[in-house]
């Protein structure tokens, strides 16, 4: 466990020789408002380790040095988005085990399944929800960090040759290049319509404007208490409790402290005292149908997509998703790789 300067000087010269490296993250998403990355895990040809960014030490000179590695990380997009929002994270020579696995042919591409395939191990997957922000970590935790990279240098080599061998690689390369741009994107949150969680749009608008209010109640109960949000109540709890506010009734809610159940009672009563004028209206989003030459040409590019899946082995929305299928029939601009271009033979249609 490397969370001391001293050990972390040691680790980064340790690993300069090494051209290849394994990581992955853990964070506490599960267990506070505010994500936060709790533990990095790292491989190299002779050993795993564990830094530990809770322990108040500057990880920026291990950040810096990890561009100096290819980095095999398994599922990539969401540890390049976790680690370019807390540290300076610019690694480019990014190997996802995942992604290589799609291309590879394989049905499961999940970690712990492709480490049973290869290496006939299964990994206890006890820890997967844990809380990685308690210290010290038991020795169980560790050990389960420390599995999440161990196998990931030979199952990346074993992939790797695999798919030069299928004459996939330049596929891979190109996937791989479109998953780390666009995990460098940053996403930012609709806090207009962030509200309008899944079965919102079945309320009345007087009852959305309920849930309107207690959504933003819950995110500062959240936000005080560094608990995830469904700590507070969950959502099917909310759109009740929205729905029995709306009609008078009487709300049924369990375990919550009373000063927390009077803010939230506060929220209803601003709320229910909205005039009808400022009530938030569902208007789904109206696309335009495709017409019979688009739908004609949808199928005609499932029909050879689906074909050409069935010959290479790999999942068809490998290839094109059936929404992208259906914007490139539309001409819409789907944002379509050189390689799905080539296969599906769009440039000469």
């Amino acid at each position: 466990m490397i969370s001391r300067p001293e050990q972390l000087a040691e680790f980064v010269a340790h690993l300069a020789p090494h051209a290849v490296i394994g990581l992955d993250t853990e964070a506490d998403s599960l267990h506070s408002y505010r994500e936060k990355i709790c533990l990095v895990q790292v491989s190299s040809p002779d050993g795993g380790w564990l830094v530990d960014p809770l322990a108040g030490i500057d990880l920026s000179e291990f950040y810096a040095s990890l561009s100096r590695h290819r980095i095999v990380i398994h599922g990539a997009d969401y540890d390049l988005r976790l680690l370019g929002r807390h540290g300076s994270f610019d690694a480019r020579d990014i190997f996802d085990t995942s992604i290589a696995a799609r291309f590879a042919g394989l049905e499961q591409i999940g970690y712990a399944a492709l480490v049973e395939k290869f290496f006939g191990v299964q990994l206890c997957k006890a820890s997967q929800r844990a809380d990685w922000g308690r210290r010290p970590l038991p020795p169980k935790m560790e050990e389960y960090a420390l599995n999440d990279v161990r196998y990931l240098l030979p199952l990346a080599e074993i992939l790797e040759n695999r798919l030069r061998e299928l004459g996939r690689w330049e596929w891979y390369l190109q996937s791989r290049d479109a998953m780390v741009q666009s995990a460098r994107e940053p996403r930012e949150r609709d806090m207009e319509n962030a509200w309008r969680i899944s079965g919102s749009s079945k309320l009345t608008p007087r009852e959305a404007s309920v849930l309107r209010a207690l959504w933003h109640w819950r995110e500062s109960e959240a936000s005080a208490w560094d608990r995830p949000t469904f700590h507070v109540i969950s959502n099917d709890r909310m759109i009740d409790a929205a729905r029995a506010a709306a009609a008078g009734r009487s709300l049924e809610v369990h375990r919550m402290p009373s000063a927390r159940y009077g803010r939230m009672k506060e929220a209803l009563r601003a709320a229910l005292e909205l005039p009808e004028s400022e009530w938030p209206v569902y208007e789904p989003e109206r696309k335009p149908r495709p017409n019979g030459a688009a739908c004609r040409l949808f199928e005609q590019l499932r029909e050879r997509r689906d074909k050409i899946a069935g010959e290479l082995a790999i999942d068809p929305a490998l290839i094109a998703s059936r929404l992208t299928l259906m914007s490139a029939a539309q001409k819409n601009g789907a944002r379509l790789l050189p390689w799905q271009r080539d296969l599906l033979q769009l440039d000469s249609m």
